[in-house]
């Protein structure tokens, strides 16, 4: 096994001055020797997608639930949320049935209990790479050609969340995904204010998992968001103010040696054919269990108790207070949101058991083969495409934040490029479901929840400036569908989650004002109680 005194001093100061975390990468090199040079999971269990009456899977249309009158007890008293629980529900015997409004309002009272964070990934790259958005649909990219030459070189310099989550029909961007979700944010903290008339309490602080390459330039984009008009009012209102999150930086791991120097792997040190020279790559969003450690310790020393976790470039990842107060009212551990899988959902995971019923989240390509669930749909299973969202207990999950970093599979990919033939280890932050017991799986719909965009592709397809070109001949029926359904999801994600109105004259998305977005909000409270 490679020890850290094994290494050329050469190397190990090429390593640290580019960043690379050399103790954490030992020790992932370590796990995988145990493991035999595959996965930190010992699980060995062949998986298959589940069946969709699977009992764990919730989907998340009904009107009524029925919860343990014992659960509301215990919620109410434990965060001091004023009953009595006939007014949350009807009463049945032991049981309690409780309208989607009734738990609308249960979950806007958690509001002080509950923290929003956003994995901030990388530079956006890739997202603004012009091959792979061609190979996504190749027909689209042509008539969308000037966007990716006006936008493109610009987007692949920026960190993915402060690009335009949306053109507007002529073509000028929308606001950055990062600006959306913190508007979303402070109308929450609003609602709660109009709600219990609190004006006080610290609410729904904002927490983040940046990197190397995007930590500066996401501050310096937030001191410019703190005097702009979609939030400065927001935040003078609410006393909330999601610009100045908590936060920790992903460090980078060596790169290790090629599948074709056999085992034990060991930190690659011909980087460019020069001897004693590594690399120093990101090692995934699931580093953020170990990354976060100290973010999720102080968030809980505040007095938070729930935490939602979700990918920056998911225009859908906004807070659901019905889903809020349903998971804390569960025993459930954790709660992952899925929605059915569309011909655009290429990159991402799907929902699957093992033989002994418990379920997990594999990467299409890498965890589980496209033929696979091709052969599986074929027999009927539908496939649950994972919306990379998440709600986690902090008493749960404080405790198990070692073990969960050192337990998450381990994904190991050859790469052969320039700098040589060398290995990459990834963790992914979703396939922690297969290691909490009693996850919650919300089955959502895709254009109310899952509006990614892995690739710009996606970002223009759900916007109004490719509205027309539904129309165009030769345009796959499927592949019209799926941006017909994002178009709808980001329009309702517009008017009810970011505060938009529709001017229909030109046609042009813009922002409510905040005493017209309180007049909304009272109504319907009002509406709601």
């Amino acid at each position: 096994m490679q020890q850290l005194q094994d290494l050329h001093p050469a190397l190990r100061a090429d390593l640290e001055k580019k960043g690379a975390d050399i103790e954490r990468t030992l020790q992932l090199l370590s796990i995988l020797e145990h493991n035999k040079g595959d996965s930190s999971s010992s699980d060995s269990e062949k998986h298959r997608l589940p069946n969709p009456d699977n009992s764990q899977i919730t989907d998340f249309h009904r009107s009524f639930y029925s919860i343990p009158l014992s659960k509301l007890e215990e919620l109410l008293a434990r965060h001091g949320i004023p009953g009595p629980v006939e007014r949350w529900g009807e009463r049945h015997g032991n049981l309690l049935t409780m309208s989607k409004p009734q738990l609308r309002l249960l979950g806007i009272h958690l509001y002080p209990f509950t923290a929003y964070g956003v994995l901030n990934g990388g530079s956006a790259t890739t997202y603004g790479d012009s091959k792979k958005n061609r190979e996504l649909a190749p027909l689209l990219y042509d008539h969308f050609q000037s966007y990716f030459d006006s936008y493109g070189p610009a987007i692949k310099d920026s960190p993915k969340g402060i690009t335009p989550a949306f053109l507007q029909a002529d073509g000028t961007p929308g606001p950055s995904f990062i600006l959306l979700k913190m508007r979303s944010l402070l109308m929450h903290a609003l609602e709660y204010r109009i709600l219990t008339g609190d004006r006080e309490r610290p609410l729904l602080p904002f927490f983040q998992m940046t990197s190397h390459s995007t930590t500066q330039k996401l501050e310096e984009a937030y001191r410019e968001y703190r005097a702009d008009p979609l939030l400065k009012e927001l935040i003078e209102k609410t006393g909330t103010d999601p610009t100045h999150p908590l936060g920790a930086c992903q460090g980078l791991l060596a790169a290790i040696t090629h599948s074709s120097e056999g085992l034990p792997r060991r930190i690659f040190d011909r980087a460019y054919g020069r001897p004693h020279e590594g690399l120093a790559l990101p090692g995934g969003h699931g580093e953020n269990f170990r990354v976060l450690s100290p973010v999720y310790q102080a968030l809980y020393d505040q007095g938070i108790r729930y935490v939602y976790l979700g990918n920056v470039d998911n225009s859908g990842y906004t807070i659901d207070p019905v889903e809020l107060a349903y998971f804390a009212l569960s025993d459930a551990t954790g709660a992952f949101e899925f929605s059915l899988k569309t011909p655009i959902d290429v990159k991402g995971g799907a929902l699957v058991e093992t033989t002994s019923g418990r379920l997990s989240v594999l990467d299409i390509g890498q965890g589980i083969s496209r033929e696979e669930l091709t052969l599986q749909e074929q027999q009927g299973k539908p496939v649950l495409f994972n919306c990379a969202i998440g709600l986690f207990k902090l008493d749960y999950l404080l405790p198990r934040l070692s073990s969960i970093a050192d337990q998450l599979p381990l994904h190991v990919s050859d790469q052969d490029k320039e700098a040589g033939r060398y290995a990459q280890i990834e963790q992914s932050t979703w396939e922690v479901l297969g290691l909490l017991e009693h996850p919650l799986i919300i089955q959502v719909k895709k254009e109310e929840r899952f509006l990614a965009a892995k690739m710009f592709m996606e970002t223009l397809l759900a916007s109004p400036v490719s509205a027309h070109l539904m129309k165009t001949e030769g345009i796959p029926d499927n592949l019209r569908h799926t941006a017909r359904l994002l178009q709808q999801g980001l329009q309702q994600l517009l008017r009810t989650e970011y505060g938009f109105f529709l001017k229909n004259s030109i046609p042009f998305w813009e922002p409510y004002s905040v005493q017209e977005l309180e007049q909304a909000l009272q109504q319907t409270l009002v509406k709601n109680a």
